[in-house]
Protein backbone atom coordinates (compact mmCIF):
# COMPACT_ATOMS: atom_id res chain seq x y z
CA UNK A 1 0.00 0.00 0.00
CA UNK A 2 1.35 3.41 -0.99
CA UNK A 3 1.39 6.47 1.23
CA UNK A 4 -0.63 9.42 -0.08
CA UNK A 5 0.42 13.00 0.65
CA UNK A 6 -2.93 14.75 0.69
CA UNK A 7 -1.34 18.19 1.03
CA UNK A 8 0.51 17.62 -2.23
CA UNK A 9 -2.71 16.35 -3.83
CA UNK A 10 -4.45 19.66 -3.05
CA UNK A 11 -1.35 21.80 -3.62
CA UNK A 12 -1.37 23.34 -0.13
CA UNK A 13 1.17 23.49 2.68
CA UNK A 14 0.82 21.23 5.74
CA UNK A 15 -0.02 24.27 7.90
CA UNK A 16 -2.75 25.53 5.56
CA UNK A 17 -5.92 26.72 7.26
CA UNK A 18 -9.41 25.41 6.58
CA UNK A 19 -10.27 28.24 4.18
CA UNK A 20 -7.16 27.66 2.05
CA UNK A 21 -7.81 23.91 1.91
CA UNK A 22 -11.42 24.43 0.84
CA UNK A 23 -10.45 26.96 -1.83
CA UNK A 24 -7.79 24.62 -3.26
CA UNK A 25 -10.27 21.74 -3.34
CA UNK A 26 -12.96 23.83 -5.05
CA UNK A 27 -10.51 24.87 -7.76
CA UNK A 28 -9.44 21.29 -8.50
CA UNK A 29 -12.96 19.90 -8.30
CA UNK A 30 -14.27 22.45 -10.77
CA UNK A 31 -11.37 21.79 -13.14
CA UNK A 32 -11.66 17.99 -13.12
CA UNK A 33 -15.40 17.48 -12.53
CA UNK A 34 -16.82 14.75 -14.82
CA UNK A 35 -19.48 17.15 -16.16
CA UNK A 36 -16.67 19.32 -17.51
CA UNK A 37 -14.58 16.36 -18.72
CA UNK A 38 -17.04 13.71 -19.93
CA UNK A 39 -15.35 10.37 -20.57
CA UNK A 40 -11.92 11.60 -19.42
CA UNK A 41 -10.63 8.91 -17.05
CA UNK A 42 -7.53 10.90 -16.10
CA UNK A 43 -9.65 13.88 -15.05
CA UNK A 44 -11.98 11.53 -13.16
CA UNK A 45 -9.06 10.10 -11.17
CA UNK A 46 -7.78 13.58 -10.37
CA UNK A 47 -11.26 14.57 -9.22
CA UNK A 48 -11.46 11.51 -6.95
CA UNK A 49 -7.96 12.19 -5.63
CA UNK A 50 -8.84 15.80 -4.77
CA UNK A 51 -12.09 14.77 -3.09
CA UNK A 52 -10.38 12.05 -1.05
CA UNK A 53 -7.69 14.49 0.08
CA UNK A 54 -10.32 17.03 1.06
CA UNK A 55 -12.28 14.40 2.98
CA UNK A 56 -9.10 13.54 4.92
CA UNK A 57 -7.74 16.95 5.91
CA UNK A 58 -10.85 19.13 6.06
CA UNK A 59 -12.11 17.22 9.11
CA UNK A 60 -10.12 18.12 12.27
CA UNK A 61 -10.26 14.56 13.71
CA UNK A 62 -9.11 12.92 10.50
CA UNK A 63 -6.47 15.58 9.93
CA UNK A 64 -4.93 15.02 13.38
CA UNK A 65 -4.66 11.30 12.74
CA UNK A 66 -3.34 11.82 9.22
CA UNK A 67 -0.73 14.37 10.37
CA UNK A 68 0.55 11.92 13.00
CA UNK A 69 0.84 9.18 10.37
CA UNK A 70 2.49 11.55 7.89
CA UNK A 71 5.12 12.63 10.40
CA UNK A 72 5.82 9.03 11.46
CA UNK A 73 6.04 7.88 7.84
CA UNK A 74 8.45 10.70 6.91
CA UNK A 75 10.67 9.84 9.89
CA UNK A 76 10.66 6.19 8.80
CA UNK A 77 11.70 7.25 5.29
CA UNK A 78 14.42 9.51 6.72
CA UNK A 79 15.85 6.51 8.63
CA UNK A 80 16.21 4.64 5.37
CA UNK A 81 12.74 3.12 5.03
CA UNK A 82 13.96 -0.42 5.44
CA UNK A 83 11.50 -3.26 5.16
CA UNK A 84 7.77 -2.62 5.03
CA UNK A 85 6.16 0.24 6.88
CA UNK A 86 3.92 -0.95 9.72
CA UNK A 87 0.40 0.18 8.88
CA UNK A 88 -1.26 -1.88 11.62
CA UNK A 89 -1.24 0.82 14.31
CA UNK A 90 -3.01 3.23 11.97
CA UNK A 91 -5.86 1.01 10.88
CA UNK A 92 -9.30 2.35 11.72
CA UNK A 93 -11.72 0.41 13.88
CA UNK A 94 -14.56 -0.61 11.54
CA UNK A 95 -17.00 -0.90 14.43
CA UNK A 96 -15.87 2.19 16.29
CA UNK A 97 -16.48 5.90 15.91
CA UNK A 98 -14.25 8.91 15.48
CA UNK A 99 -11.95 8.81 12.48
CA UNK A 100 -13.47 5.55 11.28
CA UNK A 101 -16.73 7.28 10.40
CA UNK A 102 -16.26 8.49 6.85
CA UNK A 103 -18.24 11.55 5.79
CA UNK A 104 -19.77 11.24 2.33
CA UNK A 105 -19.59 14.26 0.04
CA UNK A 106 -23.21 14.17 -1.09
CA UNK A 107 -24.62 16.13 -4.05
CA UNK A 108 -26.13 18.59 -1.54
CA UNK A 109 -22.68 19.14 0.05
CA UNK A 110 -21.26 19.70 -3.40
CA UNK A 111 -24.02 22.12 -4.33
CA UNK A 112 -23.40 24.13 -1.16
CA UNK A 113 -19.75 24.59 -2.11
CA UNK A 114 -20.16 25.27 -5.82
CA UNK A 115 -23.68 26.60 -6.31
CA UNK A 116 -24.43 23.70 -8.66
CA UNK A 117 -24.83 19.98 -8.23
CA UNK A 118 -22.66 17.05 -7.46
CA UNK A 119 -24.26 14.76 -10.01
CA UNK A 120 -21.45 12.24 -10.08
CA UNK A 121 -21.20 8.48 -9.69
CA UNK A 122 -17.94 6.61 -9.85
CA UNK A 123 -19.46 3.37 -8.68
CA UNK A 124 -18.28 1.20 -5.81
CA UNK A 125 -16.63 2.61 -2.74
CA UNK A 126 -14.42 5.15 -4.49
CA UNK A 127 -11.77 5.55 -1.75
CA UNK A 128 -8.19 4.28 -2.04
CA UNK A 129 -6.85 1.45 0.14
CA UNK A 130 -4.76 4.03 1.98
CA UNK A 131 -7.80 6.13 2.91
CA UNK A 132 -9.92 3.10 3.81
CA UNK A 133 -7.15 1.68 6.03
CA UNK A 134 -6.75 4.94 7.87
CA UNK A 135 -10.37 6.09 8.16
CA UNK A 136 -12.59 3.26 6.97
CA UNK A 137 -14.80 3.87 3.96
CA UNK A 138 -16.43 0.63 2.89
CA UNK A 139 -20.07 -0.13 3.26
CA UNK A 140 -23.41 1.21 2.10
CA UNK A 141 -23.69 4.92 1.35
CA UNK A 142 -19.97 5.67 1.59
CA UNK A 143 -17.48 6.80 -0.99
CA UNK A 144 -18.21 8.91 -4.05
CA UNK A 145 -21.54 7.44 -5.11
CA UNK A 146 -24.83 9.25 -5.21
CA UNK A 147 -26.89 9.79 -2.10
CA UNK A 148 -30.30 8.20 -1.54
CA UNK A 149 -32.13 11.38 -2.58
CA UNK A 150 -30.56 11.39 -6.04
CA UNK A 151 -34.03 11.24 -7.61
CA UNK A 152 -34.69 14.90 -6.76
CA UNK A 153 -34.41 17.29 -9.70
CA UNK A 154 -31.44 19.63 -9.26
CA UNK A 155 -29.89 22.34 -11.38
CA UNK A 156 -26.65 21.50 -13.15
CA UNK A 157 -23.25 22.77 -12.06
CA UNK A 158 -22.27 26.35 -12.90
CA UNK A 159 -19.06 26.49 -14.94
CA UNK A 160 -16.44 29.21 -15.44
CA UNK A 161 -14.23 29.87 -18.47
CA UNK A 162 -11.54 32.56 -18.69
CA UNK A 163 -11.70 34.78 -21.79
CA UNK A 164 -9.22 37.45 -22.92
CA UNK A 165 -10.33 40.37 -25.11
CA UNK A 166 -8.58 43.42 -26.51
CA UNK A 167 -9.45 46.97 -25.48
CA UNK A 168 -10.94 47.53 -28.95
CA UNK A 169 -13.20 44.49 -28.38
CA UNK A 170 -14.23 45.87 -25.00
CA UNK A 171 -15.24 49.05 -26.84
CA UNK A 172 -17.21 47.40 -29.66
CA UNK A 173 -18.29 44.13 -28.05
CA UNK A 174 -17.29 40.80 -29.58
CA UNK A 175 -17.94 37.05 -29.69
CA UNK A 176 -15.95 33.97 -28.72
CA UNK A 177 -16.34 30.30 -29.54
CA UNK A 178 -16.44 28.48 -26.19
CA UNK A 179 -16.01 24.73 -25.78
CA UNK A 180 -17.11 22.94 -22.61
CA UNK A 181 -16.77 19.19 -22.82
CA UNK A 182 -18.29 18.16 -26.15
CA UNK A 183 -20.40 21.31 -26.42
CA UNK A 184 -19.46 24.35 -28.53
CA UNK A 185 -21.28 27.66 -28.33
CA UNK A 186 -20.82 31.18 -29.72
CA UNK A 187 -20.78 33.53 -26.76
CA UNK A 188 -21.56 37.23 -27.08
CA UNK A 189 -19.36 39.52 -24.99
CA UNK A 190 -21.03 42.91 -24.48
CA UNK A 191 -19.57 46.39 -24.83
CA UNK A 192 -17.92 47.85 -21.76
CA UNK A 193 -16.54 44.66 -20.17
CA UNK A 194 -13.54 45.15 -17.96
CA UNK A 195 -11.01 42.86 -16.33
CA UNK A 196 -12.91 40.79 -13.79
CA UNK A 197 -16.30 41.14 -15.50
CA UNK A 198 -18.50 38.03 -15.36
CA UNK A 199 -20.65 37.37 -18.43
CA UNK A 200 -23.47 34.95 -17.60
CA UNK A 201 -24.67 32.50 -20.25
CA UNK A 202 -27.85 31.01 -18.83
CA UNK A 203 -28.33 27.27 -19.24
CA UNK A 204 -24.93 26.67 -20.84
CA UNK A 205 -23.31 25.04 -17.79
CA UNK A 206 -23.37 21.44 -16.57
CA UNK A 207 -26.40 19.26 -17.34
CA UNK A 208 -29.21 19.07 -14.79
CA UNK A 209 -29.83 16.04 -12.62
CA UNK A 210 -33.08 14.04 -12.65
CA UNK A 211 -34.76 16.49 -15.01
CA UNK A 212 -33.37 19.62 -13.42
CA UNK A 213 -32.35 22.63 -15.51
CA UNK A 214 -28.80 23.06 -16.79
CA UNK A 215 -26.40 25.24 -14.86
CA UNK A 216 -24.98 28.53 -16.09
CA UNK A 217 -21.70 29.27 -17.82
CA UNK A 218 -19.76 32.32 -16.63
CA UNK A 219 -17.11 33.96 -18.79
CA UNK A 220 -14.43 35.58 -16.62
CA UNK A 221 -13.07 38.44 -18.73
CA UNK A 222 -9.54 39.83 -18.86
CA UNK A 223 -8.93 42.93 -21.02
CA UNK A 224 -5.39 43.02 -22.40
CA UNK A 225 -3.32 46.23 -22.19
CA UNK A 226 -3.33 48.61 -25.18
CA UNK A 227 -0.27 50.16 -26.83
CA UNK A 228 -1.80 53.65 -27.07
CA UNK A 229 -4.65 53.98 -24.58
CA UNK A 230 -4.76 53.46 -20.82
CA UNK A 231 -8.16 52.62 -19.37
CA UNK A 232 -9.40 54.32 -16.21
CA UNK A 233 -12.88 53.01 -15.45
CA UNK A 234 -14.85 53.96 -18.57
CA UNK A 235 -12.46 56.80 -19.39
CA UNK A 236 -9.42 56.48 -21.63
CA UNK A 237 -6.13 58.32 -21.32
CA UNK A 238 -3.60 58.94 -24.10
CA UNK A 239 -0.79 61.30 -25.13
CA UNK A 240 -1.03 63.39 -28.29
CA UNK A 241 2.15 64.71 -29.93
CA UNK A 242 1.99 68.45 -30.79
CA UNK A 243 4.79 70.03 -32.77
CA UNK A 244 6.67 73.04 -31.44
CA UNK A 245 5.06 75.53 -33.85
CA UNK A 246 1.44 74.53 -33.12
CA UNK A 247 2.11 74.59 -29.39
CA UNK A 248 3.25 78.22 -29.71
CA UNK A 249 0.98 79.53 -32.45
CA UNK A 250 -2.06 77.31 -31.93
CA UNK A 251 -3.74 75.06 -34.48
CA UNK A 252 -5.40 71.68 -34.84
CA UNK A 253 -4.03 68.15 -34.41
CA UNK A 254 -5.59 64.80 -35.23
CA UNK A 255 -6.44 62.62 -32.22
CA UNK A 256 -6.98 58.89 -32.56
CA UNK A 257 -10.14 57.42 -31.00
CA UNK A 258 -11.89 54.04 -31.32
CA UNK A 259 -14.62 55.71 -33.40
CA UNK A 260 -12.17 57.38 -35.80
CA UNK A 261 -9.85 60.39 -35.84
CA UNK A 262 -11.11 63.73 -34.48
CA UNK A 263 -9.55 67.19 -34.61
CA UNK A 264 -8.44 68.82 -31.38
CA UNK A 265 -8.01 72.61 -31.28
CA UNK A 266 -4.75 73.59 -29.62
CA UNK A 267 -4.76 77.16 -28.24
CA UNK A 268 -1.62 79.33 -28.61
CA UNK A 269 1.15 78.95 -26.04
CA UNK A 270 0.01 75.46 -24.95
CA UNK A 271 2.42 73.88 -22.49
CA UNK A 272 3.58 70.27 -22.60
CA UNK A 273 1.51 68.19 -20.19
CA UNK A 274 -1.72 70.18 -20.65
CA UNK A 275 -4.76 67.89 -20.70
CA UNK A 276 -7.88 68.08 -22.84
CA UNK A 277 -11.11 66.13 -22.36
CA UNK A 278 -12.99 64.72 -25.34
CA UNK A 279 -16.52 63.94 -24.16
CA UNK A 280 -18.01 60.56 -25.00
CA UNK A 281 -14.88 59.16 -26.65
CA UNK A 282 -14.17 56.61 -23.94
CA UNK A 283 -15.48 53.08 -23.29
CA UNK A 284 -19.24 52.34 -23.25
CA UNK A 285 -20.82 51.77 -19.86
CA UNK A 286 -21.39 48.02 -19.36
CA UNK A 287 -24.75 48.56 -17.64
CA UNK A 288 -25.86 51.30 -20.08
CA UNK A 289 -23.91 51.09 -23.38
CA UNK A 290 -25.50 54.29 -24.72
CA UNK A 291 -23.39 56.19 -22.18
CA UNK A 292 -19.64 56.42 -22.76
CA UNK A 293 -16.70 57.63 -20.77
CA UNK A 294 -14.37 60.40 -21.95
CA UNK A 295 -10.97 60.47 -23.61
CA UNK A 296 -8.38 62.52 -21.75
CA UNK A 297 -5.44 63.50 -23.96
CA UNK A 298 -2.19 64.96 -22.67
CA UNK A 299 -0.10 67.23 -24.89
CA UNK A 300 3.44 66.10 -25.56
CA UNK A 301 5.40 68.79 -27.41
CA UNK A 302 7.74 67.52 -30.11
CA UNK A 303 10.71 69.29 -31.72
CA UNK A 304 10.67 69.47 -35.53
CA UNK A 305 13.26 67.24 -37.20
CA UNK A 306 15.72 68.44 -39.86
CA UNK A 307 15.33 72.17 -39.17
CA UNK A 308 17.31 74.29 -41.65
CA UNK A 309 19.84 76.98 -40.75
CA UNK A 310 17.38 79.79 -41.49
CA UNK A 311 14.90 78.39 -38.94
CA UNK A 312 17.58 77.85 -36.34
CA UNK A 313 18.97 81.38 -36.91
CA UNK A 314 15.50 82.85 -36.45
CA UNK A 315 15.13 80.98 -33.16
CA UNK A 316 18.52 82.32 -32.02
CA UNK A 317 17.37 85.86 -32.75
CA UNK A 318 14.19 85.28 -30.72
CA UNK A 319 16.25 83.81 -27.88
CA UNK A 320 18.55 86.87 -27.88
CA UNK A 321 15.59 89.23 -27.77
CA UNK A 322 14.17 87.34 -24.73
CA UNK A 323 17.57 87.35 -23.04
CA UNK A 324 17.91 83.58 -23.22
CA UNK A 325 21.52 82.48 -23.03
CA UNK A 326 22.22 79.55 -25.35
Amino acid sequence: MDFKDYYVSLGVSPDADEKTIKKAYQKLAKKYHPDVNPGDKVAEEKFKEAMEAYQAISDPEKRRKYDELRQDYQQWKARGGRGDYNWDRWQSNPGGGGAGQTHTMSPEDFAEMFGGTGGFNFGGDGYSDFFSTLFGGGGQGRGFGRSSNVGRARQGQDLEVEVQVTLEEAYTGTTRIIRTGEKQIEAKIPKGVRTGSKVRLAGQGGPGVAGGSAGNLYLIVTVSPHSHFVRDGNDLRAKVPVDFYRAILGGEVGVRTFSGEVLLKIPPLTQSGKKFRLKGKGIPNLENPTQQGDLLVEVSITIPENMNEQEISALRDLADKRGVIV
